[in-house]
């Protein structure tokens, strides 16, 4: 979820193959309960951020009102701090609140270990200029090259040190994908932009890794191309780029009880379109699109509308759908109106953006809504 932003071995001897069977049989039993557990009743999630300068009574004090207004599951951003996790899981599940852990994936701000390697960063197509030095956009735009070695084994490390807390249910994949290389129309007019084609300077990955590994495979640089925007093997190498990451983050989190969930773009086509992200090919358990319908100068019944794309897109998959919508400006009876949409388009569920901005009449619906 977009917010400014303020995102095992087994024991190596005969007798330990009973031990790791059962361990695996543990494992299936927690990564799927949580699945299951969404299937008995629509499902409330919210996204928060937290300050580790807070008090737990604080935090008591936040879960409570989530847990009283029908909130099942909080979506925490820890900045992928597993100690600051470990000391709220406890205090969101007194309150019965399921907890996963949300992280910035691909955009790492303020990432200390990967600001100490600034080859690791993605590289754009308009004169190779770094996300290190000069992120996209806005300030906080630090993509890490999803092809390079070392800054994907940082990110799985992230994510695995998030997969071994005890009491959370999932890691939650952010910004998992490439930069916008299109933003969505509604936000065009803050940066004075106008993108009717791929624009170079928002195109990525060129770094050299990427170059390299594209031309193993295919033969060709696409820093030849004329059009690399209509090079389906580019895109596809990157698309894969994407995929491997989740997929590798899929083992990471099962492998520790979890399950993975991750917030996406609106569906999966125009995720492709807009930010490299086909999240119907991933091999994830939960997607929550961000259906922010304002952000494209949408009406409400978009949010039926690409709710019920995306449903589409992933039968036949393990994996759920759960909409994610924007409560900033939105009226009571608009918010009704959405989740009413996206539970009758497919969606197991909904999540809000954010916890602390929800008013007291959006808690009302939310409150009532199951009943």
């Amino acid at each position: 979820m977009n917010s400014k932003f303020v995102k095992t071995i087994c024991l190596f001897a005969v007798i330990s193959l009973t031990s790791c069977q059962n361990q695996k049989n543990t494992k299936a039993t927690t990564s799927t309960s949580v699945v299951e557990q969404t299937e008995s009743k629509f499902k409330i999630w919210t996204w928060v951020t937290a300050d580790e300068k807070r008090t737990d009574s604080s935090f008591s004090e936040e879960f409570a009102k989530y847990a009283a207004n029908g909130v099942d599951a909080v979506l925490i951003n820890t900045y992928a701090n597993p100690k600051l996790l470990e000391r709220l899981a406890p205090i969101a599940k007194k309150f019965k609140l399921e907890v996963h852990a949300w992280m910035f994936t691909v955009n790492r701000p303020g990432d200390k270990v990967a600001e100490q390697h600034p080859d690791w960063y993605a590289v754009s197509r308009e004169e190779g200029k770094s996300c290190h030095d000069e992120p996209p956009y806005v300030d906080y735009y630090k993509w890490l090259c999803p092809t390079r070695k070392e800054s994907r084994e940082h990110i799985l490390s992230l994510v695995e040190g998030l997969a071994k807390v005890k009491g959370v249910a999932s890691v939650h994949l952010d910004y998992i994908r490439y930069s916008d290389i299109f933003l969505p129309i509604g936000l065009l007019p803050k940066y004075d932009l106008t993108q009717d084609t791929e624009l170079p300077e928002f195109d990525f990955c060129y770094c050299d890794v990427c170059v390299s590994e594209f031309e193993k495979i295919h033969h060709k640089s696409p820093k030849e191309s004329k059009n690399p925007s209509i090079d389906m093997e580019w895109k596809n190498f990157r698309l894969n780029r994407i995929k491997a990451i989740v997929d590798d983050a899929h083992k990471i989190a099962h492998k520790n009880g979890k399950i993975l969930t991750a917030a996406v773009f609106p569906y999966p086509e125009m995720a492709d379109h807009m930010v490299r992200q086909r999240w119907d090919k991933w091999n994830i358990d939960v997607v929550l699109p961000m259906i922010y319908h304002n952000f494209y100068n949408e009406e409400i019944d978009w949010i039926g509308y690409a709710t019920g794309q995306g449903v589409r897109d992933l039968k036949g998959k393990n994996t759920e759908l759960h909409t994610g919508i924007y409560v900033p400006d939105m009226k009571a009876d608009e918010l009704r109106t959405a989740m009413m949409l996206a539970k009758k388009n497919g969606a197991k569920g909904v999540s809000f953006f954010d916890g602390p901005a929800i008013t007291d009449e959006q808690w009302g619906v939310i409150k009532n809504f199951n009943n």
